[in-house]
């Protein structure tokens, strides 16, 4: 426990630093938004008393006094464009999102560490050589274009996909709501068809940013397996006639998970920055479509409620992952 307010408490300042440069670019951005709202027809003065109403035209130190005023108290703001308070959009949509990025977060372990290993064990293999290939394309290809690539060839050309149109189709209706994992849901629910409608229409999207996850994971794995593998204690294992078979999974990948977990850090936070591009391709309703939308009418809170969201979930991954990292190497444990 006093690892974790350590750590807590000297994520602070970043999220200190996260709030106030957030604040300060939705400012400069282009775009007013007490014109959009007004509409094109609107005279100045309607602008300048919209303006007035959101606080616009007050000083830029005043305004932002007042919106961490208004974070200290829990409130982050009305959305403009729904009518909503941000905090309510963002805990309707954030699910979507977690969802989504988990699904494609574990899809992308599941093939690229059992791939890593493989292709290092089996150097200058088809393993060694898929892994080479997979790890090029999902570096090389962006996320919108494998999106658009897949809607079109397993939705337009084959149709085996489902319409890329939100969560569930227009025949299936939503599980009573618990985690607001509709996958999750459904199957506490015991509703097996909305399960299968929800796996339906997360699948292009879950490819889609699991083959982007999935080349710096199968990299890493591969990278540490190898470094692994010429160690001491590997070669003394084998020295004492240990299968190789007891010698990798015992000894060897245990060890070689270190790196991985200290990447997986870094893939969740590329996984969230993707969630954008993906969201929108496939209309995902979650908070990366949610606020694209406000940034392009120039509603700053939604868009400030947003990184701070993903700022506070990514503090939470690290955290997460730095205790699973003492949990597996008691070394860094005790140095904590």
């Amino acid at each position: 426990m006093r690892t974790v307010l350590l750590r807590l408490l000297g994520a602070l300042p970043a999220l200190a630093g996260v709030i106030l440069v957030t604040f300060l670019l939705t400012r400069v951005l282009p775009g007013d938004t007490a014109s959009y709202f007004a509409g094109p027809t609107a005279s100045a003065e309607s602008i300048a008393q919209i303006r007035a109403e959101l606080g616009l035209d007050r000083p830029l130190p005043e305004q932002f006094f007042r919106y961490v005023t208004a974070l200290a108290q829990g409130h982050l703001g009305m959305s403009l464009t729904t009518g909503q308070p941000v905090l309510a959009d963002l805990t309707a949509r954030l699910p979507a999102s977690v969802e989504l990025t988990l699904a494609a977060l574990l899809l992308a372990m599941g093939i690229a560490i059992p791939l890593g290993i493989l292709a290092a064990v089996k150097q200058g293999s088809w393993a060694d050589h898929l892994c080479r290939i997979v790890v090029t394309a999902g570096v090389s290809l962006p996320v919108f274009f494998t999106g658009l690539l897949l809607v079109y060839v397993f939705y337009f050309i084959l149709g085996w996909s489902p319409a890329p149109l939100g969560r569930l189709d227009a025949f299936a209706s939503a599980p009573p709501t618990v985690t607001g994992l509709y996958l999750v849901d459904s199957l506490l629910a015991g509703d097996m068809e909305t399960f299968r409608a929800s796996l339906a229409q997360m699948a292009l999207p879950v490819a889609t940013l699991g083959l982007f996850a999935l080349a710096p994971i199968a990299r890493i794995s591969r990278g540490s397996m190898l470094a692994v593998l010429s160690a001491d204690f590997v070669r003394t294992a084998r020295a004492s006639g240990l299968s190789p078979r007891y010698v990798i999974l015992t000894y060897a990948f245990r060890n070689a998970m270190l790196p991985v977990l200290t990447t997986l850090g870094m893939v969740f936070s590329f996984l969230l920055g993707a969630n954008v591009l993906v969201e929108k391709v496939f209309a995902w309703p979650g908070v990366g479509s949610y606020a694209v939308e406000a940034l392009i009418a120039s509603d700053f809170a939604p868009v400030q409620g947003f990184v701070l969201t993903m700022a506070i979930l990514y503090v939470l991954l690290n955290l997460a992952i730095d205790l699973l990292y003492g949990l597996v190497d008691p070394r860094a444990r005790m140095d904590a």
